[in-house]
C-alpha cells in the first residue's frame, strides 16, 4: 500500500500548480533507465533504409545521434525535468521484418539525485521522430509507437522492470 508521499504527484506544489521537485535532499545514487519504441512502415521503405538507399541518408545512423543529442536537451524540452549531466546514452535500432519496420532501444545512465526515465524516452521518441522525417518522402504512413519505459534502477524506488511487472 502507497504512503500519503508516494500517492501524490510530485510536481504539484501544495495550492495546485505545477512546481519543480527539490531533490537536493537526496543521495547521489547511480541511476539507469531503459525505453523502447518503434517505427512501422511499408516493407519496400525498410528495404531501401537497410540497403542505404535513402535520399536523405544513412536513416539509422542519424536517427541514433538525433536521440543521444535529444537525451542531453530533456531539461529544455520537458518543462519541469531537471538539467542532468548524463553519464551515457545509447541508442539501439534495429530492423524487425514482423513489424515490418524498425525497433528503437534507448539507455539514459547518470550518478546523482533524480531519475533518467524521461530521458530514455526522449531519445526513443526523437530517434523515432527522426527516422519519420528522414522516410515520409517515401512513406508518409509510416506509424510511430510502442514508446515506453521498460526498466530503471536507483534511487529510493530501486528497481523495476516491465519485464517482471508484466509476468506478476
Amino acid at each position: 500500500m502507497a504512503d500519503e508521499t508516494s500517492s501524490r504527484l510530485t510536481h504539484l506544489a501544495e495550492d495546485g500548480s505545477a512546481a519543480m521537485v527539490d531533490v537536493g535532499d537526496k543521495a547521489n545514487t547511480v541511476r539507469i533507465a531503459e525505453a523502447e519504441g518503434h517505427v512501422r512502415m511499408k516493407p519496400e521503405t525498410l528495404k531501401l533504409i537497410l540497403d542505404g538507399n535513402m535520399k536523405k541518408g544513412d536513416v539509422i545512423g542519424v536517427a541514433r545521434v538525433a536521440g543521444i543529442m535529444a537525451a542531453k536537451q530533456t531539461a529544455n524540452l520537458i518543462p519541469l525535468c531537471h538539467p542532468l549531466a548524463l553519464t551515457k546514452v545509447s541508442v539501439d535500432i534495429t530492423a524487425d521484418d514482423a513489424l515490418p519496420g524498425l525497433r528503437v532501444r534507448t539507455l539514459a545512465k547518470l550518478t546523482g539525485k533524480t531519475g533518467v526515465e524521461m530521458e530514455a524516452l526522449t531519445a526513443a521518441s526523437v530517434a523515432c521522430l527522426t527516422i519519420y522525417d528522414m522516410g515520409k518522402a517515401v512513406d508518409r504512413g509510416m506509424e510511430i509507437g510502442g514508446i515506453r519505459v521498460i526498466a530503471k534502477s536507483g534511487g529510493k524506488s530501486g528497481t523495476w522492470d516491465l519485464k517482471t511487472e508484466e509476468a506478476e
